[in-house]
């Protein structure tokens, strides 16, 4: 269905009525950038099976294993605020394949490391291009994708993520037998290349076309993506409407409404790591060995059991984030990882004294997994790439991105403390504690934003309604209000 054209004063007019035929470029496009989450993926599992191999041939502590891990995180913060004002002047396309040149330049001088030192520091490197990625490609699918499916193509770059994360714990296990660390880590230069020469032949995003002032350009790439030059013609004029001069952006972000956005984009990035779910990827063979599994191989195929069910799982919030909605989902993903954590917390409490408890503590934490990866992975993703005003995208999308990071350098720094300080029952047990308050917060504060475009979102926001009502469709199209201008 193409449609509704409404007759107006103007001849003519056309209203979206969201189920549009959608043209396969769309996917094809989405499908090249959302690689950028597989490089993601790649550098969070990789080290899971590097660490032990790099401590015992750099003789380190467990605080030098942390900052190995949070190295990536704390220049993922740095690629973060780099990437805002990167992806504004150059355009979102450029942004990403900058992020594909520093992944292949990290990964490699992460395998050559010879000292501890080195090695941090690429890590730290190589952040840089997590950060960026994470923060440009989100905001390039959720700008070129068709507001029916854009739940969907956004998820899709969470599922990328979970992908990678599930072929660096099959390529570590395999790479383990004869403990290279170094491949480990060099690897993934190799799909950070074939990331950069797919990126290359992308259109740019047809809203930075149009926020840079380029608006033939920006047709011209709808012309592409969308299936009727009827919806072409008014996704421009959405486009345009909310593309006023280049003061707007200073008058967002002054704007009171854009700061209560700017706080709920935060909040929900914080939220995201302390579900936990960052302590399971990091140091998933660690918590296998504390739950009894001795050698570094039964560790590691716990945990490619791990990554194939974050996979699996995270195609229930492609399924059904655009059918059910955002909230729904993320209710039901908190009440699933409330409960495996508390369960798993109780389970170390009593001690892992049977092959039955090991098994059990195993299950609680695929448990966990799809709980996160039907819901606050790729849904919180979603949500931060909907909720801001397009002249300040950029600068909301930093904010919120850089937030998910420094919280997950939070984790990353204080897990192995935490476990050997207050012990794995009272951990996982704060964690299940945090996950079930998490919900009170989505219910006061976080919209519900499918079936409505980005253009209603802004309105919605910029005229003050309630953070929880951003997302209700209140207004009428303005084809809409021609067309009954006609009729009367």
């Amino acid at each position: 269905m193409a449609g509704v054209a409404v007759p107006s004063s103007k001849g003519g007019g056309y209203v979206p009525t969201g189920k549009e035929k959608l043209n396969p470029m769309v996917y094809i496009t989405a499908m090249t950038a959302a690689l950028a989450g597989l490089l993601f993926g790649l550098d969070i599992g990789v080290i899971a099976g590097a660490l032990d191999f790099i401590g015992h041939e750099f003789t380190v502590s467990d605080s030098t294993k942390e900052l190995i891990v949070s190295a990536l995180l704390i220049g993922a913060v740095i690629g973060t605020f780099c990437s805002g004002p990167i992806s504004r002047k150059f355009g979102r396309r450029k942004a990403i394949l900058l992020s594909g040149a520093i992944f292949v330049i990290g990964s490699i001088g992460c395998g050559l490391a010879h000292n501890p030192e080195i090695l941090i520091f690429f890590r730290g490197f190589l952040g840089v291009a997590v950060g960026i990625a994470s923060f440009t490609a989100p905001l390039y699918l959720s700008e070129m994708a068709p507001m029916q499916i854009r739940g969907r193509l956004i998820a899709m770059y969470q599922l990328m993520i979970t992908i990678g994360i599930v072929l660096a714990f099959v390529s570590d296990t395999i790479l383990s037998y004869g403990g290279h660390w170094r491949i480990m880590l060099a690897i993934v230069a190799v799909p950070a290349a074939m990331m950069a020469i797919g990126v290359y032949f992308l259109p740019e995003s047809p809203r930075w076309l149009a926020l840079a002032g380029f608006k033939e350009q920006a047709m011209n790439v709808l012309r592409k993506l969308r299936s009727s030059e009827e919806e072409v013609k008014w996704e421009l004029g959405e486009i345009e409407n909310s593309v006023v001069d280049p003061e707007k952006t200073k008058k967002v972000i002054a704007n009171p409404n854009f700061k209560k956005a700017l706080i709920l984009g935060i909040c929900l990035q914080a939220i995201q790591q302390f579900t936990g779910i960052n302590v399971v990827m990091y140091y998933a063979p660690q918590i296998f060995k504390a739950a009894g599994f001795d050698t570094n191989q039964e560790q590691m195929f716990a945990t490619i059991i791990v990554g194939v069910v974050n996979v699996l799982a995270t195609f229930i919030a492609i399924a059904f984030v655009d059918k059910l909605g955002r909230k729904p989902i993320l209710y039901i993903g908190h009440i699933v990882m409330g409960l495996s954590m508390g369960i798993l917390g109780l389970l170390f409490f009593h001690g892992m004294s049977s092959t039955g408890m090991q098994y059990s503590a195993v299950g609680m934490v695929i448990i966990f997994i799809i709980g996160f990866a039907m819901s606050a992975g790729p849904i919180i993703w979603i949500i931060c790439s909907e909720i801001y005003p397009l002249a300040a995208r950029d600068f909301g999308i930093t904010a919120s991105t850089a937030s998910n990071w420094f919280c997950n350098a939070i984790v990353g720094m204080t897990f192995l403390t935490m476990l050997n300080g207050i012990g794995p029952a009272s951990t996982f047990g704060l964690y299940a504690v945090m996950n079930i308050a998490f919900m009170i917060f989505y219910f006061y504060f976080t919209p519900e934003t499918k079936d409505i475009s980005l253009e209603e979102i802004e309105e919605n926001l910029l005229k003050g309604a309630k953070m929880k009502e951003i997302g209700t469709r209140t207004r009428i199209p303005r084809e809409n209000i021609a067309g009954n201008e006609a009729q009367a």
